[in-house]
């Protein structure tokens, strides 16, 4: 779908154009002349959708009216939305081209080109019968490097939406490497087994150690011009869960593709880096490996020694992620980053607590959880901090090592969040759990079914500020 912008757009010829109007406001005389809008079919309201013939009143064919609810509670996010709305309508009806014109002001751009690309998703690669899309739509009054920017965080997006949709068979730990050496503007390193084992990351290793395929460490490098500070993000690289010796019942397993969430969420941000251009210096980093039983799997009740020589006692084999991410953000503290991010599809737990409207996120300096808490908002995500108090360690205590994987099931992603500060050396840490969030077993708001992309507009957001 391409999207462009232009000043005038009543008088461009399209299938459709599509029009805005506010709860509770007139129609304008210009509008009024051009279509005629019941008061008891359609009020405004948010949302609401109405189509009809323009009867060649004007060049576009028809006319598609949005309701964009009352005028004082509409904002950035609500533009996503209703563009998205709109887009799906436009699906529906088949249409190829439209032109938008909101009577809103010209600073929408961005979030109506994130919601245009949002609502065009479709993960039909592997169906005869595809999706329909939208060819073109033109956007009026906006501005050009808004909508510009929104393009280049929709395709991010897709970027991510695409692989977490990927079946594992095809997005191994191997092809993640290999997307990850394909980033424009990206300097890439990745580690392969023995050099994995000479770096000392015991935790990560033993996880991978049942799959026939090979575990890669990636890193990824994005250095702006004259950079204002450092950040890493750890994306957890599950390419595939069964959960182990432990294995998970087969419900459980039928989505633990999505297991990877978090690595293409980075490897999504990554991708939009040379294009944004931010004066910053951005490290992505993925331990990528599957969880998969066998005779050379890790066992419960094994012993491990992750990277900064702390060791841990094998719980439970399907709390994998956890073991994959401390020896990644050992590795993210040794850079001297001013801060890091982790964002995994961890816990079970958090998604009973938040549910898949929001992810979790805790960490070891309230400013830059609240910072983030706020970045997501304003980016149309939603964050809930959770606690980390020391007390949630206890459940995690080993007689044997210096802590277990996994404790008791009660408080666990926050007994999560506790074990994985035990590997943080960094004044900044911030841990953020999708496994609500990330991939959807039914349609929601302006997304379809399967992957979000999630966090990918927080972490963009956060650090192009």
């Amino acid at each position: 779908m391409e999207i462009k912008v232009s000043q005038d757009v009543k008088n461009t010829p399209v299938e459709v154009l599509v029009i805005n109007q506010f709860e509770g406001e007139k129609t304008s005389q210009e509008l009024a002349n051009i279509y005629a809008v019941e008061k008891d079919r359609f009020e405004g309201k948010f949302g609401q959708t109405y189509l009809m013939h323009t009867l060649g009143k004007i060049p576009a064919d028809k006319i598609l009216v949005v309701g964009f609810g009352k005028k004082e509670e509409f904002d950035h996010n609500r533009m996503r939305e209703a563009v998205a709305k709109s887009v799906k309508k436009l699906q529906q009806i088949k249409a190829k081209k439209a032109a938008f014109d909101f009577d809103v002001n010209a600073d929408y751009g961005k979030s109506a080109a994130i919601g245009a690309m949002i609502a065009d998703y479709a993960y039909d690669k592997f169906k005869s019968d595809k999706a329909h899309h939208l060819e073109e739509i033109t956007f009026a009054k906006f501005s050009e490097s808004d909508v510009k920017e929104g393009i280049i965080f929709g395709e991010a997006m897709k970027f991510t939406r695409d692989l977490a949709n990927t079946p594992a068979q095809i997005a191994t730990p191997s092809k993640l490497a290999e997307l990850a050496k394909d980033l424009e503007g990206i300097e890439t390193k990745v580690f392969d087994k023995e050099e994995i084992e000479r770096m000392g990351m015991g935790a990560y290793l033993a996880v991978g150690q049942g799959s026939v395929q090979p575990p890669k460490f990636i890193h990824m490098k994005y250095t702006g011009k004259n950079p204002k500070k450092k950040i890493a993000l750890i994306g957890k690289g599950i390419c595939f869960d069964s959960g182990g010796l432990d294995i998970k019942p087969a419900a459980s397993m039928l989505t633990m593709k999505d297991d990877m969430s978090g690595a293409a969420c980075v490897l999504g941000v990554m991708s939009a880096l040379a294009k944004l251009q931010p004066e910053i210096e951005v490290h992505g980093i993925i331990a990528a490996c599957e969880n998969m039983p066998s005779g050379t799997s890790y066992k419960p009740g094994d012993i491990l020694t992750a990277k900064n020589g702390k060791t841990i006692e094998v719980d439970n084999t399907d709390a994998e992620g956890r073991l994959t991410l401390a020896d990644a953000l050992c590795y993210a503290c040794e850079l001297g980053v001013d801060e890091v991010i982790d964002i995994a599809t961890l816990t079970g737990a958090c998604v009973v607590a938040l549910g898949s409207y929001a992810s979790g996120i805790m960490g070891n300096n309230d400013d830059f959880i609240w910072e983030l808490i706020n970045t997501a908002r304003e980016s149309g995500e939603l964050f809930w901090g959770l606690p980390m108090f020391k007390e949630y360690f206890d459940s995690l205590k080993s007689d044997i090592a210096d802590m277990k994987n996994t404790g008791s099931r009660m408080g666990g992603a926050s007994a999560a969040g506790v074990f994985l500060k035990e590997f943080v050396n960094c004044p900044k840490w911030a841990h953020i759990d999708i496994a609500g969030t990330a991939y959807l077993e039914k349609p929601q708001k302006e997304f379809i079914a399967g992957a979000t992309g999630a966090g990918v507009r927080t972490l963009l957001n956060y650090i192009t500020k």
